[in-house]
């Protein structure tokens, strides 16, 4: 039986030039028209998410007026009587940055949400969409700040407590520590009274940076530019005297090019560690892991005793000064994949090629 073909019933409406924004549900329409359906009874913005209705029933209007006056009520989904929903979701994470730039204690997700009159997934993920961090990352950006400019300009770290808004030592220094990335004092000295020497080198993956204290290496930076290697380091010990190396310390320089290049072979020199108690917990595991094997965050907090804390654990490695040496690169996530490493995901990989490589014996 042959099938009867039924052309497309062109309409007054399938021949406006807005219809096809209807049919796209296209957000940058938005405002500049609106769409009622009589059978339903509703008006629309052109992105409502609803299902495209028969075009025989649609009527179009140039304002919400001109839709209510017509007797159509606002869309429960689309909201057209409202700013539009960028704005909205604007508007709703700008409330909540406020509220955890007003809170001692980051509130939990699900307050942030209730406050918003939105669930917490959807509230995490607009946040996440709008902001581009998370509202934990968002709190800790805003503290770190808040620490940093109150122990530049009090006289005293005691003063700086109470300037940055804590009621306690207790949650000041709670704070602190990842915030700072090192004690309240330390960096409020920013190493004053200290020497520090340096050079920048090339190495296969890129520019080096090695800085050295009497105590011993301080930092090894890897990147792409060796002047922002160099504000890196300046920026981390403010107050010290930085130097240039010379011919002694350019030979320490090529012994770490060297664990570059053949990362396995382990870095036998003492390592000045600056940070805080939980950071040097977590570089402690870190050395522990064996060239040639991976570990998770997860299997990191539970070695130092802290199996909930896997997240602070991804941020004692993202705060690492020295690469390779304490070896962060070896950290993974749980299902294998690579993820961020201060130096470059490339990086990363190719010391763990590098260091598999080694151990089984295949050439580089």
């Amino acid at each position: 039986m042959s099938t009867l073909m039924t052309p497309t019933l062109m309409t007054e409406t399938t021949q406006d030039p807005r219809w096809p924004a209807v049919l796209r549900r296209d957000a940058s329409s938005d405002g500049a028209f609106f769409y009622s359906v009589a059978t339903t009874g509703v008006y629309c913005r052109t992105s409502c998410p609803a299902r495209s209705p028969n075009p025989k029933n649609v009527r179009f209007h140039e304002d919400v007026a001109d839709a209510e006056r017509a007797g159509f009520r606002a869309c429960k989904r689309c909201r057209p009587d409202q700013p539009p929903l960028a704005e909205r979701r604007a508007a709703m994470v700008a409330a909540a940055c406020r509220t955890i730039e007003a809170s001692e204690r980051t509130p939990s997700l699900a307050a942030l949400a209730g406050e918003a009159g939105v669930g917490v997934h959807h509230f995490s993920r607009v946040f996440k969409a709008v902001a581009g961090l998370t509202p934990r990352q968002y709190a800790a950006a805003r503290r770190a700040r808040r620490v940093r400019e109150q122990l530049l300009e009090s006289p005293s770290v005691t003063d700086a407590i109470y300037g940055a808004g804590f009621s306690s030592n207790g949650r000041f220094y709670e704070a602190t520590g990842e915030a700072l990335g090192m004690t309240p004092s330390a960096w409020r000295d920013r190493g004053a009274g200290e020497s520090i020497r340096f050079a920048v080198g090339q190495c296969s993956l890129g520019a080096i940076l090695v800085a050295a204290t009497a105590r011993g290496v301080c930092a090894i930076l890897m990147g792409d530019d060796p002047d922002a290697l160099s504000r890196d380091l300046q920026d981390r010990f403010e107050r010290a005297e930085l130097l240039g190396g010379d011919a002694g310390f350019e030979a320490l320089v090529a012994r770490v090019v060297g664990l570059i290049e053949a990362p396995g072979t382990g870095l036998d020199l003492p390592l000045d560690v600056q940070g805080t108690a939980f950071q040097r917990r977590v570089w402690r595991a870190l050395m522990a892991i064996p060239a040639g094997e991976t570990a998770t965050y997860a299997q990191i907090a539970e070695a130092i005793g802290a199996p909930k804390s896997y997240r602070a654990v991804a941020g004692a490695c993202g705060a690492n000064p020295l690469a390779v040496a304490i070896p962060c690169h070896r950290v993974i996530k749980r299902d294998g994949g690579l993820s961020g490493y201060r130096w470059g995901v490339e990086r990363k990989r190719a010391l763990l090629d590098r260091e598999a490589e080694a151990v089984s014996g295949s050439p580089g």
